[in-house]
């Protein structure tokens, strides 16, 4: 199970390619070989990179919604429009889609983020300005993580 952390910074070459930090590289070495897909996130301005692992198990999780009901198909055709196989090429580079990089204006400075099983592609300014967003964490951790329950040990959360 992959648990990707980490922020980096990265640039884009003039041909829209960026090369994969070792520390992501390193924590991805067993996805390698098998590639990626990378798409639009549906909550916020950035990409995200599916390891083609994670990918295939989100699909499955797709393909298990009735498609005859309308509200299904709008979210797995907004999911999956502009979802694009991606491959590292000789110099460990990946080239990023131009039709996707214009919806989260990808610049020449990028940050990507470890997030768990993928890895978040955002235009560095707009990282930035996500994360002077006020947010009240201690509410967000309530409702997101108070429904787990407690199994006795106290979470840490900073």
């Amino acid at each position: 199970m992959l648990n990707l952390l980490g922020e980096y910074d990265v640039r884009l070459d003039a041909k829209g390619r960026l090369v994969l930090p070792a520390g992501l590289k390193k924590q991805l070495a067993d996805s390698l070989s098998r590639g990626f897909v990378i798409n639009r996130d549906v909550f916020r301005p950035c990409l995200v990179l599916y390891p083609q692992q994670v990918w295939d198990d989100t699909n499955r999780m797709l393909g298990r919604l009735n498609r005859f009901v309308e509200k299904n198909m709008e979210f797995i055709r907004r999911f999956t429009a502009g979802a694009t196989h991606l491959e590292l090429d000789g110099s460990g580079r990946l080239l990023l889609p131009k039709a996707l990089m214009d919806d989260p204006k990808l610049a020449k400075d990028l940050k990507l983020v470890g997030l768990g099983d993928r890895v978040e592609v955002w235009s560095k300014a707009g990282y930035a300005q996500m994360r002077r967003e006020k947010v009240d964490l201690s509410a967000l951790a309530e409702d997101v993580m108070g429904s787990l329950g407690n199994d006795g040990a106290t979470p840490h959360i900073p």
